[in-house]
């Protein structure tokens, strides 16, 4: 696992969700903070929305990192440079898949070069060992509204970062996420959980994980008989990682 890892559960209201993450980039002056957005065609005013949310949540410099979609991420020379990343979101399915071909490397270069990941949304999600892609259906029956499903109808679990060693689901109590989450523990597809509501930051250390924001996340566990526990806390509030 990253010695430290920020995971946003999207939103829009709250800039300084981003300001402990810039604050883990920074040094001897305003971090340059890489952004990588998959491109669907309108990338570069994507890469502006989180630009200005950086920006106004501290000094930095955003620089984009623009992968088309169906194209891959090539993160030796992509992160040149940079002090920190944050990865965007988007269509989750498809950023894993421009991740793919470097889901070990990855981490390997973060933790070498010393340099804090971020991730909104889908970013988030992949930071995950085994990632909660999408999908609104299990075995057919809806756990969630089909408009959060990702372009996926069976709930999907893919390879992440292993960046911490949950699954992530976001915008939780926004888009009814939490029950996608506790669909995938109870059927041991992740070992447990973690869905984060938007203008929410769950700020990941080794052994510990923290909650800062406007919102809750909510911890899911398998019991002993099958079962899911669901435990959720709200700002200030912190619990073990393992």
């Amino acid at each position: 696992m990253s010695s430290v890892a920020f995971l946003i559960g999207g939103g829009w209201d709250r800039a300084e969700v981003y300001a402990p993450f810039l604050r883990a980039a920074g040094g001897d002056g305003p971090p340059r903070v890489g952004c990588l957005v998959l491109d669907e065609g309108d990338g570069a005013a994507q890469f502006e929305r989180w630009a200005t949310a950086l920006r106004e949540a501290g000094p930095c410099t955003p620089v984009p990192l623009l992968v088309p979609l169906g194209g891959r991420f090539e993160p030796e020379a992509a992160l040149a440079g940079i002090d920190g990343l944050l990865v965007c979101g988007g269509l989750t399915p498809a950023y894993q898949d421009a991740l793919a071909g470097c889901l070990e490397r990855l981490p390997e270069l973060l933790a070498a070069r010393g340099v804090p990941y971020a991730g909104f949304s889908a970013g988030a999600a992949l930071a995950a060992r085994r990632a909660v892609v999408g999908g609104w259906l299990v075995d057919g029956v809806p756990v969630c509204p089909e408009e959060t499903g990702e372009d996926l109808a069976e709930v999907e679990v893919r390879a992440g970062l292993g960046l911490v060693p949950f699954a992530v689901d976001v915008h939780a109590a926004q888009w009814g996420t939490l029950a996608r989450l506790v669909a995938a523990v109870g059927r041991g597809e992740v070992p447990y959980g973690v869905a984060v509501d938007e203008n929410t930051l769950l700020t990941v250390t080794a052994g510990e994980a923290r909650v800062s924001g406007t919102g809750r996340v909510h911890v899911v566990r398998p019991t002993a008989d099958g079962d899911a526990l669901v435990r959720s806390h709200r700002a200030g509030d912190g619990f073990p990682v393992a």
